[in-house]
């Protein structure tokens, strides 16, 4: 038989006659092309789960909505919705027979030994999925047994079609026939998907060889062949609008619906079949294009997406917050796992197969992390109580001893008490500054009243002013003509400790002559300190360039300077905490609350360099 187009047919009385059923489309998109619907699908499981990412559904939940599930329609039921139900089940039960197995085996109980016990609720929930399942496949079942008694129906209908074209004595006696034929074709709903494509070329030759073999009134046939002609080229019309939709879903699934308007329209003129028909596919072919290039340019999207998620699941496992043990560490580690969780919330959706895998594990970690925090803080406000309870009783005993004359043992008594206070840890921050101040004026107000009952020489005092100012002048020395680092930083501690051994200056002279010290001292240790700045961040350089591109050293160094970055920190908040300590007025205060701001003001150097130091491998990364 002579190759025909699909829209031609030789006869044109029958006005949108040989239109083939609705559900007999055959689609101009590759089959191995995903369905259109599944365009958007891929999201829903994604932002379902990511909803509430420290909020996780319970078992009962999950159960209460496989039986919302099994009393829908099998028609609504997805596969994807039984998936996502038993994969969500599945991870809060594992995770429980994961729990049980360690406490048979911290129990003692031997590893094969373990037997979990019944869940009533997993038995539940098995029974429900099971009755989803079934109602799916009862629904399948009748679907399937439908369309082969549709398709039987249609091959009877196309044999009567044959038979009828066979006897062209009778063949305008039979046009009423073959117009009943054909809606009745029409009105059959779906066959096998398998079998629509052969089965709609069967009919369309059918209906074609009627045509050919039917002769009707000439001028009936060129009116409703120039009807069929105008019908298809406005079809054409809207097939070159949808080239410039943006939507290429949207495009796609219009393109199905003026397929199957093409050809309910009936036959064109001989002369114009196969350039009419040539501008629809042609048209066709191009949305088609960009309908398979969507899937492909998602399908790189998607492997991006993934490796993107999986780097944050990878970085977030390798933080090691088992150590953590101050406020501050656990804090800036939780401003990683927030900007973890809103960085991921910016990355679209991996493959169906592996988005929610990758989100069960970010969530895992985090879930991990958030509970050691909450038993961090939990045990913390344990160990802040007692530290409480501990500064309290040094109150008091400070309270009975200030009205002490017994100044020597007193204050010995009262610095005691002092350096026990620093080794008690933090307390409560709404408690920290009231319990101080207590204990502080204690202190105060004795170290006050010794000071009035306590007399010097003038004398003593004007000498060791002298010898004071001497020190002055050879820490001046120092900076005039520095010698080696080591050297110089042997005589200034020499120096100082010469500084420690003399006694008191009259007292209008001291924050003076203190102050002097302080300025030329800090002098000197400021410049020491940029020199052995300066060698070690030359060291880093140099190490860095060593290291080139290679991420794995990178990260490791990262690390390492982020562990030296918190232990700092740590150590600068413990100075914070107990500089006020030193705030008591005797011999040394003064100049211990020096030597401690010094030491603060190093450490806060020291954090200023590893942060340079940490953005230079950022920047490599």
């Amino acid at each position: 038989m002579e190759q025909r187009d699909p829209s031609a047919i030789a006869d044109t009385t029958l006005d949108q006659a040989a239109v083939p059923a609705a559900d007999e489309t055959v689609k101009t998109q590759d089959t191995t092309t995903p369905a259109a619907d599944e365009a958007g699908a891929q999201e829903a499981p994604e932002a379902e789960a990511e909803a509430a990412p420290h909020k996780p559904r319970t078992k009962e939940e999950l159960v209460e909505s496989a039986r919302l599930l099994a009393e829908r329609d099998g028609a609504e039921i997805t596969a994807d919705e039984i998936g996502r139900l038993k994969q969500l089940f599945y991870a809060i039960r594992n995770e429980e027979l994961r729990a049980e197995r360690e406490a048979f085996a911290e129990a003692g109980g031997a590893e094969e030994d373990f037997a979990p016990a019944v869940d009533e609720t997993e038995e539940q929930f098995k029974e429900l999925l099971a009755a989803v399942k079934e109602k799916k496949a009862r629904y399948r079942a009748a679907v399937e047994a439908e369309q082969q008694a549709n398709y039987e129906a249609k091959l009877t209908i196309i044999k009567t079609l044959n038979e009828l074209s066979a006897d062209t004595d009778n063949v305008n006696r039979a046009f009423p026939t073959v117009r009943d034929l054909q809606n009745r074709f029409k009105e059959i709903g779906e066959v096998p998907q398998t079998v629509a494509s052969d089965l709609w070329r069967q009919y369309q030759e059918a209906v074609e060889k009627f045509y050919d073999q039917l002769k009707i009134n000439k001028e009936l046939r060129d009116y409703d062949f120039k009807k069929n002609l105008a019908d298809k080229q406005a079809l054409i019309a809207e097939a070159e609008k949808l080239g410039a939709e943006e939507d290429i879903i949207v495009a796609f699934r219009r393109l199905q619906e003026l397929h199957e308007q093409w050809r309910a329209v009936g036959p064109v003129p001989k002369e114009v079949r196969e350039e009419i028909w040539g501008k629809f596919k042609a048209l066709s072919a191009d949305i088609n294009k960009k309908y398979q290039d969507f899937f492909v340019e998602r399908k790189e999207r998607e492997q991006q997406n993934e490796a993107a998620k999986t780097a944050i699941c990878e970085r977030l496992e390798a933080l090691d917050f088992a150590g953590l043990g101050t406020y501050a560490a656990w804090d800036a580690m939780t401003k990683d796992f927030m900007a973890a969780q809103e960085e991921w919330k910016t990355i679209g959706p991996a493959s169906r197969k592996v988005n929610n895998l990758l989100f069960a594990r970010f969530r895992a970690a985090c879930d991990k992390f958030f509970a050691a925090k909450a038993e961090f803080f939990k045990s913390m406000k344990d160990v802040l109580s007692q530290n409480l309870e501990k500064k309290i009783a040094l109150c008091e005993r400070a309270e009975a001893l200030k009205e002490s004359t017994d100044w020597r043992a007193t204050a010995d008594e009262l610095a005691a008490l002092q350096k026990e206070w620093k080794t008690i840890g933090a307390v409560s921050k709404k408690h920290s500054d009231q319990v101080w101040r207590r204990f502080l004026d204690a202190c105060d107000y004795f170290f006050e009243r010794k000071k009035k009952n306590t007399s010097g020489t003038r004398r003593n005092e004007r000498a060791n002013l002298e010898q004071k100012q001497e020190i002055i002048q050879k820490l001046a020395a120092l900076l005039e003509a520095p010698a080696d680092r080591e050297a110089q930083l042997k005589a200034v501690k020499d120096l100082q400790a010469e500084w420690q051994s003399v006694g008191h200056v009259p007292f209008a002279e001291k924050d003076k002559v203190y102050a002097e010290y302080r300025a030329v001292v800090d002098k000197l240790y400021a410049g020491l300190d940029r020199g052995r700045r300066g060698s070690r961040q030359e060291a880093f350089e140099n190490s860095l360039a060593e290291m080139g591109s290679d991420s794995q050293r990178l990260y490791r160094e990262r690390e390492r300077l982020l562990r030296a970055y918190e232990q700092r920190k740590g150590e600068l908040q413990t100075y914070e905490n107990n500089i006020g300590f030193l705030s008591v007025r005797s011999k040394n205060a003064d100049s211990m609350l020096r030597d401690m701001q010094r030491r603060m003001q190093r450490l806060k150097d020291d954090l200023a360099e590893l942060e340079n130091k940490i953005k230079q491998i950022d920047s490599r990364l």
